[in-house]
């Protein structure tokens, strides 16, 4: 597997951020949350990630950027639990939700439940979704 977070898989463009506010859907694993969209058929591209870290629990820059750094390295050393259950590209952007310090390794292990969720929750279909494709 490759344990890379290259460029190409970083979430930067305001309209998908946008998008995602807007039309994503989200899974939440105490302390994070991962809000979650489809990529479109025109863009065919690799799944895009970002991070944030909410400037009202942490006032200090070096703070949210200690904790911006943990999220993608722990993305970055998790990834394939995603990237292998995805059918097609996906957006993702990944935050870190209270005032309370986590070390890295609980962090990590939040992170790792948190993609188990979002597969599991991928794998299930609605049956009006069902019912529509019939």
């Amino acid at each position: 597997m490759n344990f890379t977070y290259p460029k190409n898989e970083r979430l930067k463009s305001k309209t998908t951020i946008g998008l995602l506010f807007s039309e994503g859907k989200s899974v939440s694993k105490y302390p994070l949350r991962l809000v979650y969209r489809q990529a479109e058929e025109a863009y065919q591209g690799n799944t895009k990630v970002g991070v944030s870290v909410s400037k009202k629990y942490f006032k200090k820059a070096v703070d949210r950027n200690y904790f911006k750094r943990v999220l993608r390295e722990t993305y970055r050393l998790n990834k394939h639990l995603l990237l292998d259950n995805l059918p097609q590209p996906y957006s993702f952007m990944l935050f870190y939700q209270t005032k309370d310090r986590l070390s890295y390794e609980e962090i990590n292990i939040k992170t790792i439940q948190l993609f188990e969720k979002f597969v599991q929750q991928l794998n299930k279909t609605p049956e009006s979704e069902i019912k529509k494709e019939l």
